[in-house]
This record gives C-alpha cells, structure tokens and sequence, in this order.
C-alpha cells in the first residue's frame, strides 16, 4: 500500500514490533508483538511535510472519516475531517491508528500473546500515555513520516497529543488539543472505577479469562458506558433531548425501563457491545487515571528547547474535562515558553462538544490549520 495514493482510506493493519524488535514499554515490560490497525485520508505531498496525526478518544478508532466511497459506516470525526472540512483532506494527509490496548484491530488485552497463543486477558502489562506514542511513531516511520505538520486530539485524544509535545517536540509542528486534561480529577478518577468495577464484578468476568470460558462481561461492560456516557453531556443536554418524557407515551411506575433517558441509556450499553471489548476498557481507563505529565520537574525541558505551536479548546458546558482543567495545560505550556493559544467554545452539548458541528469551535480549528498550513513548502 503507497502511503503517497490519493484518498487512501483503505483500513490497513501492520505489525510494527516483532520478537526480534520487541516494544519496551514504559515500564521495562516487553511485547513482543504489535500489530496497529490504521486509515489515511488524503495524499502525502512529496517532501511528507503535509501530515496530520488524529490521536482517538477512549471508544474510538483508526475509522475517524467515512471517505471511502460505498462507506455505510460513518468516520466518528466526519464533522471535522473530509474534503472542505476544516481537516481538509484536500490539503492534508491524514493519519489515525487505533490505540495501543485497543480492540480493533491493534494489539490489546484480548489479543493473543505470542508465547502462550492465549489471549493475554489481565497479563496484558499496564500502559502509560509514553507508550500510546510509541506505537504512534513506530507508524510514523513504517510511513515514511519524521515530522508531523499537526497533532490533533480530542479527550484522551488530546493527552495523547500532549504527550508527543512534551517527549518528542522535535517531531512536530503544530498541535491541538481538545476538551482533554493533563491530571484527572478525582472525581473523573472515581468515575472510571465504578466502571471498572461494574466490569470486573460481573459474574461473566472470570478473572479476565472470559474467552476462554466461552463468555463476556456485557452487562458490566453496559453499566459501564451507560454511567460513563452521562458525564459525555451536560444536564442542559439531557434536558433538552429527554426532559422528564416517557419512553411510551405515559409513565407506568415500576422498575423497568419508563423514561426516554432511559431507554436512550439502555440502547448506548446495548450499542457499546458490539464494538468494545471490556478488557480494553479497563485498561484504556487506567491510563487516563495515572497521566500526570507535568509531575516531574524536568517534564518542560524538552519542549521549552524546541517550541511547538499548540492551539487549546475546551467547551463552556463540559463539566467532565472542564475549562479550567484545559486552562491548566496552557499555563504549564506558557512555561515552556511555546506559542500557545486557547479558546473556549460556548456549547450546550457538554464533554460530547468536541464531535460535533459547531460553527465557532470548527472556525477556530480551520483558522489554525489555515495558518500551518502556511508552512507547508509549494
């Protein structure tokens, strides 16, 4: 596959480490193998400096844009990415990779381990964000690609891209980050482990060995997404969708499933099944839970001795990685002494804001990738 082929949206997976250059991780364990499932949108120019790196969300993907024709599935950044869009594929070669622990189609805790040909299940080492990174410039190389024009992450997303900024600034250009955090809250801590919890708890979990025994947490795995979709929106937003409607016309008093919420509640946990594995949930949450990249003293050296352009963007409703949170991330960045901007998007639509069209927060993004895309040679 020529990574220089026009509109390239081919799904594609390759297999970056091999036992003979096996992954170290951060914490000096090994694996042995990595396969990474990846998309490009767009063609690479010929001096490769008109790349974009997409780092995904929690439950995203490699599938940010439904480009290719005859697509029925739906890319979930088709609001931001595609032809014209503010990631204009017409100017930029666009890249995103399923995540590191992921579960569809790179290497994560229901892959096989090589040495057993088991699924590893919870022998799966614990990651860091480092190694998310890893994995994204061991693709950046298989591709040819030294240098990224731009970074661009939303929610975990963004703390991926903080992390590249922060370790391997000499590698890019421009950055933008998105409704995400440099230090979870306790209360987003808290979250992630009732959800976890309501995973590991369920009868079907067996030690993480479920495969094996022929079954899946999916009522933990549910309960998990349900809860953690709540906090994706804010209560204007579950006002505004659902109100205090029933989901039959008229409340019947019981137990079961009587209010529109509800039932829109039900139908994500039931949604989430088919496309998340809950072995990937925890791990992918443990990673957000431990990230704290300005702890250490030394942790702005790097990118204070080669600035990146970084643009910041939180949304006024978005009480899960809220505005002051995002404020925190520009403040240790003017540190460093790095051109960095912020702005705030006024939106009702909560954490979830960052999927979505809205006309302010797509005018600043296509004005900051007017501006690199300046830099661009020819």
């Amino acid at each position: 596959m020529s990574v220089s082929d026009p509109l390239n949206t081919t799904p594609g997976t390759v297999r970056l480490h091999t036992p003979d250059d096996p992954l170290v991780l951060s914490n000096g364990e090994i694996l042995p193998e990595v396969d990474v499932s990846f998309e490009t949108y767009g063609r690479l120019n010929g001096d490769r400096s008109n790349a974009v790196f997409v780092c995904h969300a929690l439950t995203g993907d490699a599938h940010a844009a439904g480009l290719r024709p005859g697509d029925r599935r739906p890319g979930w950044w088709d609001t931001l990415i595609g032809p014209g869009k503010p990631v204009d594929t017409d100017r930029w070669y666009v890249v995103c990779a399923n995540i590191l622990g992921g579960c569809r189609g790179t290497t994560g805790p229901s892959s096989p381990d090589p040495r057993t040909g088991e699924a590893y299940g919870l022998t799966f080492p614990l990651l860091a964000m480092a190694d998310f990174v890893a994995v994204h410039r061991a693709l950046g190389r298989h591709l040819g690609i030294d240098q990224w024009a731009v970074l661009l992450g939303g929610s975990l997303g963004g703390m991926q891209v903080l992390q590249w900024c922060l370790s391997h600034p000499q590698e890019v250009r421009n950055a933008i980050i998105i409704a995400s955090s440099s230090r979870l809250t306790a209360e987003n801590i808290a979250f992630s482990a009732v959800g976890r919890q309501a995973i590991m708890r369920d009868p079907e979990f067996h030690d993480g060995r479920f495969t094996a025994a022929g079954s899946s947490p999916d009522r933990g795995l549910s309960v998990a997404r349900m809860m953690a979709h709540i906090t994706y929106l804010s209560e204007e937003a579950f006002s505004e969708k659902f109100g205090r409607a029933a989901q039959a016309g008229e409340l019947a008093p019981g137990f079961g499933v009587d209010f529109a919420v509800e039932s829109y509640l039900e139908h994500q946990g039931e949604a989430f099944l088919t496309r998340f594995d809950a072995l990937s949930y925890l791990y992918l949450t443990r990673v957000m839970d431990y990230f704290d990249p300005f702890a250490t003293p030394d942790a702005l050296a790097a990118l204070a001795a080669d600035p990146v352009k970084v643009l910041v963007m939180s949304f006024d409703s978005d009480w899960r990685f809220s505005t002051r949170q995002s404020r925190r991330i520009v403040r240790h960045l003017q540190r460093a002494g790095t051109p960095v901007s912020f702005r705030e998007i006024h939106s009702p639509w909560g954490h979830d804001s960052f999927l979505l069209e809205i006309p302010a927060y797509h005018a600043t993004v296509r004005a900051f990738l007017d501006r690199a895309h300046e830099e661009v040679p020819g």
